[in-house]
Order: C-alpha cells, then sequence, then structure tokens
C-alpha cells in the first residue's frame, strides 16, 4: 500500500517549516506568493490529499491529547489524573488517545504538534492553560477537529470544557460566611491563569452580595510567574478569619504555614479549598474543597469531539461542567 504523503513530507522535500506547508496549502497568510505556488505544485505532484472531515471522514481510530509539560508533571498530577479519565472516555468510545506533551519552546513559538503534522490522529483534544496566541493559531487551522479542556480564555471564541470555578469558590466562600466568617482571604495569583481569576471572582461576589467590604491585602498571591507554588505563602494569619484557596495544594501549602508557627486550623483560621485534589502522598481526607468533577469534564469533552468529528449538532462554545461542595476538617464555625 502506498504511504499517504503528509506535510511533514512536502516540507522535507521543499526545505521549510509545516506549519509554512500547511499554511500555504489552506490560504492562510504568512508565506510569501512564489513559496506558495512551489509548494502547491508540489504537493499536487506527490498525490498529496488533505484529510476529508465529517461523515466521510478517513479514520484513524486515534486522537492527539496535547498537554503543557509544565502542567503534566507525573501521573498522580490533577493533569494526570483528567488525562487518564480522557483516555478511559475514549477507548469507551471505541478511539485511543495519543499523549503528546507541549513544551514551552513550541509554545512560544506557536509550532503544530507532531501527531497534527504526521497527521496521525482524526481529531485533537488540548488539556489546560495555553498561552493566547497558540489557542489561537490551533483554532484558526480547519485540518482537524479540536477541543479543549480546562482551557479558558474570557476573550477568545473556541470550543472548551471548564469546571465551574466562578460558582465553585462563590459557593465555597458563602459556606464560610454562613459559619461566621467575616474576614476571608483569598490565597492565588489571580493574573496567572484565567482559572484563577475565575475564582477570584466568584469569591468577590459572594463578599459582596454579603455586604462585606473587601480590602486589597485579601488578596494572596500563591505562585511566581512561572507558576511554581511558594513554598512560603503567608508568615502568619495576616488578621484574617479565613482563606479560600484557588486550589488544594495552595490551600495544603497555607495550612503548614500556619500551624508551623502555632496556629491552629480551624480552630485559629478556617481554610478551605478549590479541586477537592492533591498529589498522591498528601493527606487528602482533611481539606474542606469544592470537588471538580474530573470524569464528567472528560466524557463531556470527548463526546462533544466525536459529535463534531462526525458533523453532529453539539454545543458549541464554552461548555460548563459544576461540582460540589465536600465537608471536611478544616473549617469550622466562628464563635
Amino acid at each position: 500500500m502506498a504511504k499517504n504523503v503528509t506535510l511533514a513530507d512536502i516540507a522535507a522535500k521543499v526545505g521549510v517549516s509545516n506549519v509554512a506547508v500547511y499554511k500555504a496549502l489552506t490560504g492562510k497568510p504568512g508565506v510569501s506568493a512564489r513559496l506558495r505556488e512551489e509548494i502547491i505544485r508540489l504537493a499536487e505532484e506527490m498525490g498529496y490529499t488533505a484529510p476529508e472531515r465529517g461523515q466521510n471522514a478517513r479514520k484513524t481510530g486515534n486522537i492527539g491529547v496535547i498537554v503543557p509539560e509544565q502542567y503534566y508533571g507525573y501521573a498522580s498530577s490533577f493533569y494526570g489524573q483528567l488525562y487518564e479519565k480522557v483516555i478511559k472516555s475514549l477507548y469507551q468510545n471505541d478511539y485511543f488517545g495519543i499523549l503528546e506533551l507541549l513544551n514551552a519552546e513550541d509554545e512560544k513559538e506557536i509550532l503544530m504538534p507532531r501527531v497534527m503534522r504526521e497527521e496521525k490522529v482524526d481529531g485533537l483534544i488540548f488539556l489546560g492553560q495555553m498561552r493566547e496566541e497558540y489557542i489561537n493559531f490551533i483554532i484558526s487551522q480547519t485540518q482537524f477537529p479540536v477541543f479543549f479542556l480546562d482551557t479558558y480564555v474570557p476573550l477568545a471564541t473556541f470550543d472548551t470544557v471548564i469546571s465551574d470555578g466562578y460558582y465553585g469558590t462563590y459557593a465555597m466562600t458563602r459556606y464560610l460566611i454562613s459559619q461566621g466568617h467575616r474576614k476571608i482571604g483569598f490565597v492565588g495569583s489571580v493574573d496567572a491563569t484565567g482559572s484563577i481569576a475565575d475564582r477570584f471572582w466568584g469569591y468577590r461576589k459572594a463578599l459582596r452580595e454579603s455586604h462585606i467590604k473587601y480590602e486589597d491585602t485579601w488578596e494572596i498571591p500563591d505562585r511566581d510567574g512561572c507558576g511554581n507554588l511558594f513554598e512560603t505563602i503567608l508568615e502568619d494569619g495576616n488578621g484574617m478569619d479565613a482563606f479560600v484557596c484557588n486550589c488544594d495544594l495552595a490551600a495544603h501549602t497555607l495550612i503548614q504555614n500556619l500551624e508551623g508557627r502555632g496556629i491552629r486550623v480551624p480552630e485559629d483560621i478556617s481554610v478551605a479549598g478549590v479541586d477537592d485534589f492533591l498529589p498522591a502522598g498528601m493527606d487528602n481526607t482533611r481539606i474542606t474543597s469544592y470537588k471538580v468533577d474530573m470524569t464528567g469534564m472528560a466524557d463531556l469533552c470527548v463526546k462533544s469531539l466525536l459529535k463534531k468529528m462526525q458533523g453532529r449538532k453539539y454545543v458549541e462554545g464554552v461548555q460548563i461542567v459544576t461540582g460540589e461542595i465536600v465537608y471536611k476538617k478544616t473549617v469550622s464555625g466562628r464563635k
């Protein structure tokens, strides 16, 4: 059987990047008219055929799952767990997942993932937060159906499934208020990701509805510009009654900081998180948290992508999966 000609084959023949070939064949800007003509001529000579989409699409039986390497870390990480649920859902729908880690340099240079260049998949799922320029590049290509998971950029329009971080943190803050807390801090670097920003504004909404005046000092950063979590978030309780943290790992670190200085949780200060997830080896039975429905998110993303691939009707744009508060041991009523 003759080998299918790929973008990579054409790029190697011409001596340009795969992205340049892709732009030339799809009529997108970024290549000269002369180079575009040369690439189109050579593609025709080599017998290149663009993959068809919709009901009659050529199927490989594979879906590419692209995860920024900074988030994947290891199998027991949040995104490692979410990836495993995506793979399980794909398998239940008669597909296999091909994992590709997106390194920071390729993301910065806006390079197409290898599984896209080599056309080894029928569709793609991008998992986690990425640079807005990279997201815009991916959604501008028409070669493969694409869905995003746990990815959100306020001004971009694309198909994505996210957790309800806004409502989750709103609900958690309302719960702290119901327990008599009034000085409630938010732990999270708000400008780090769209997800943290959503959670911050859910927290602010809860304060405003309860007529609690917010103070700028109540916003506590938890990570550096590269996304690395601080080992020390606070030196003391900062005069607060409670803290709602953007994730359980930040809550875990904060609790260690406070208890290391003799401040009791929850007797002196209550601490709550979001996600209901901690890496393996950490005590996941202690922190009161808003549980993210990872299984529901993965299933919705996979089924929506498959409908998109088959040309069937699906919900376009942002789809939100709600979770629930899990009541554990780090929140108590204020006397």
